[in-house]
């Protein structure tokens, strides 16, 4: 007779059948509090990841979208000419607080002004010789507030107009003035004593240049340098230097550049002609180009910001600029860059900011429009007269502007342009700057100079991110991977327990030890055995082969006397000797290979640059760091592999290898493919080992022996010194967006791809 089977009790309910039921019924609710607290702590802290993701990706656009907002013009007043008695307008100008304004007119008056209402300040007449009258006018840089009267009996009047300001009372008082830097005698030009029809003038602190353009034709120069000297030391004497131009045809406009060395004249047709001056005495011709399409003529001529760049306005509402660029002959010869049409009319005026690339236009129907060279940009086209414009002036800043319409009354613009040198050709685009020999990518932020031109290309720096990712992933990538997978598959437990733990510990590592060891030992040691790195590429694959082949033919007994899985450790003193062998025979193979200097056969046989802090420096340093992230990872997936499909794989008679190559490599292959662009992700990122090891060279050069700036790096250098709000600012700020997009879309891909390879394998 069989005995009835007992029930059988779970562990926990014996372990509970002693407790009281309002015992249990306690540890319930705890268990339950710490599941719900647990399930939802999880829920908030990963929303909380994913909120503070968005927050900076919101704030880095909040930060960059001023960079795209539309420039804006608002008429802000209108009001009579001030003083119309003391005679037609012949320039405006203003100063940098956008308080006064000055006019100065045809009759040798300047009429200071309130920019607000146009109530006269301040009237004062130029001292020009009694008996002559104004036949002339020309002013020079705007920055510096130089004009210039041409008188009819052939002399010339230079004067500046100054704004001193106080505060009585706590109040900002402006009080406007002319000074005469040559003093209140007016320059003979004309020993002859005719009318001069055209002037040109440019003044420094060490001389001047005048030339004239006569009633008769002549074209006269005459200049200035400046003596100290004598008993008296404020006393000042000025040589002059007399010479007479060519003969050209008639003359439009005649411009002479700030460093007082080209004088370009204008003819009516479009041509225009060079001529060095440098040597006063001895005036040569350049050039001669013409620098409007044909059927146009010319109506403005303006120097661009810097004195490079020419700016020339035609009949037909176009603005072409043209700057000198060196040919094959390392002669400057002017050439074409870019042209901006301003309407069908012809241009009537062309005034270029003090402080940036850009310009403001205007044409005889009227319209206004506002340039920028660099990016290209057409940022404001407005008809704001019924008829032609006839002067046209713009505030230090760029901010204000002022113009005197068809009818003679002034209006007061307001101008809202704040980042005009950002566009997508600036950004991303080869772009041609003053002084290059063609179009180029170029990140240059910042000068000592206002007339320096901002070069804010995005793509050396993202080709410099770009190219030190790859090179650190191509020295990380393999060993990290390899590595895992020997020491996940055929490494003893203990060794395992060793190796792995150790490898992790080098993430610990801070980058910044890691980027000051490469850029002052690795460089510099790089540099000294050249020959023997690249000679470790030759020698260690070889050896490595040879060492195994030796311990394959080795009698058995003593290959048995190694552990399995321990074998890897017969191979670190093979490649001690092996490293110290290549090394130390570099400068032997430097010799008999490379006449002494690897570095320079590099560039006089292969054309190829040498600088320390290369790529080569930052693949290893930043291998180095991104290594263990890849091993963890790769190692981990490869160990969780159910042993179940390597033991089924080799029960069916594959090998060891055919094991891992068709099984577990295939299963790993979502978690491999991770850790790869994990550690992709970082070497995008990585900041000081780029920062202290790249030399930072915004250079486009995938070349291994050449520098590069990454855009961490270049935000790491450049953000403290930047102004904040500036276009220099912001685009730092875009070039952190940027980099948030890369990793952003790096980490994207990772996970599409890994979802995808675990669907494909997880059958097996």
């Amino acid at each position: 007779m069989m005995r009835p089977m007992a029930d059988p009790v779970s562990p926990a309910r014996s372990i509970l059948s002693g407790i009281s039921p309002e015992k249990r019924r306690r540890r319930w609710r705890r268990r339950r509090l710490l599941d719900l607290c647990t399930r939802y702590g999880m829920g908030i802290g990963g929303i909380g990841v994913i909120v503070a993701i968005l927050l900076i990706f919101f704030y880095l656009l909040y930060v960059v979208f001023p960079l795209f907002v539309p420039a804006g013009l608002e008429r802000s007043g209108r009001y009579p000419l001030p003083a119309p008695a003391a005679g037609a307008t012949a320039h405006l100008a203003l100063e940098e607080q956008n308080e006064v304004a000055v006019r100065f007119t045809d009759t040798g008056r300047a009429v200071f002004f309130k920019v607000a209402d146009g109530s006269v300040l301040r009237e004062q007449a130029l001292p020009l010789p009694a008996g002559v009258r104004v036949s002339a006018f020309a002013h020079g840089r705007l920055s510096r507030g130089l004009v210039a009267y041409g008188t009819t009996d052939g002399r010339i009047l230079l004067a500046h107009h100054r704004y001193e300001t106080t505060y009585p009372g706590g109040r900002r008082l402006i009080t406007p003035g002319l000074e005469l830097p040559l003093g209140p005698e007016a320059v003979v030009v004309d020993p002859r004593r005719r009318p001069l029809r055209r002037i040109a003038v440019e003044l420094s602190e060490d001389g001047a240049t005048l030339v004239a353009e006569t009633a008769d034709g002549r074209l006269l120069l005459t200049a200035l340098e400046k003596e100290e000297g004598g008993l008296d030391e404020d006393e000042v004497q000025w040589r002059r230097t007399r010479s007479e131009l060519p003969r050209l045809g008639p003359v439009q406009e005649l411009l002479v550049d700030p460093e007082q060395r080209t004088l370009y004249v204008a003819e009516t047709g479009g041509e225009v002609t060079a001529l060095d001056i440098g040597d006063k005495a001895a005036p040569r011709l350049l050039e001669r180009v013409r620098l409007l399409e044909p059927g146009a003529e010319l109506t403005v001529l303006r120097f661009l910001t810097g004195g490079i760049s020419l700016l020339a306005g035609g009949s037909d509402g176009r603005i072409h600029q043209w700057f000198p660029v060196r040919d094959a002959d390392h002669r400057p010869r002017l050439t074409h860059i870019r042209a901006f049409a301003l309407g069908d009319a012809a241009v009537t005026a062309i005034v270029t900011e003090q402080r940036r690339k850009g310009f403001l236009a205007a044409d005889a129907a009227g319209r206004l429009g506002v340039f920028h060279t660099t990016a290209g940009r057409t940022l404001i086209l407005q008809k704001l007269s019924r008829g032609p414009v006839q002067q046209l002036a713009v505030s230090p800043r760029a901010d204000t502007a002022l113009l005197q319409d068809a009818q003679g009354r002034i209006q007061r613009l307001a101008l809202y342009n704040e980042h005009p040198e950002v566009s997508w050709s600036a950004l991303w685009q080869r772009v041609w700057y003053e002084s290059y020999p063609g179009p180029e990518y170029v990140w240059q932020s910042s000068s000592a100079s206002n007339d320096f031109e901002p070069k804010f290309s995005l793509m050396p720096l993202t080709f410099g991110t770009l190219k030190a990712a790859f090179y650190a992933m191509l020295f990380a990538v393999p060993l990290a991977i390899m590595g895992a997978v020997y020491t996940a598959y055929f490494m003893s437990p203990r060794m395992r327990a060793v190796v792995k733990p150790t490898v992790e510990i080098m993430e610990a590592l801070p980058t910044v030890i890691l980027g000051f060891l490469a850029g002052l030992w690795l460089a510099p040691f790089l540099e000294a055995h050249l020959p023997g790195v690249f000679l470790l590429l030759l020698v260690l694959p070889p050896g490595v082969l040879v060492f195994a082949w030796a311990w394959q033919r080795l009698p058995a007994r003593l290959r048995q006397r190694v552990p399995e899985g321990w074998q890897a450790a017969l191979l670190i003193p093979v490649l001690l000797v092996l490293g110290a062998a290549a090394l130390g025979s570099s400068v032997q193979v430097e010799r008999a290979l490379f006449g002494g200097d690897m570095r320079v056969w590099l560039d006089t046989t292969l054309g190829l640059d040498f600088d320390q802090r290369n790529a080569l420096v930052v693949g290893l340093a930043m291998g180095v760091a991104v290594i263990p992230t890849i091993f963890s990872i790769t190692e981990d997936a490869i160990f969780s592999v159910p042993r179940h499909l390597s033991f089924g794989a080799l029960a069916l008679g594959a090998t060891p290898w055919q094991t891992l190559v068709g099984v577990v490599i295939l299963t790993a292959s979502p978690g491999i493919f991770s850790a790869v662009m994990i550690g992709l992700g970082r070497a995008v990122g990585e900041t000081m080992i780029v920062l202290m090891a790249t030399g930072n060279t915004p250079v486009m050069d995938f070349s291994i022996f050449q520098g590069m700036r990454t855009l961490s790096a270049n935000i790491a250098v450049e953000m403290p010194e930047s102004e904040v709000d500036s276009t220099h600012y912001r685009v730092l700020f875009l070039a952190a967006l940027v980099l948030f997009l890369f990793t952003f879309a790096f980490n994207t891909l990772a996970e599409l791809v890994r979802q995808r390879l675990r669907k494909k394998y997880s059958t097996l």
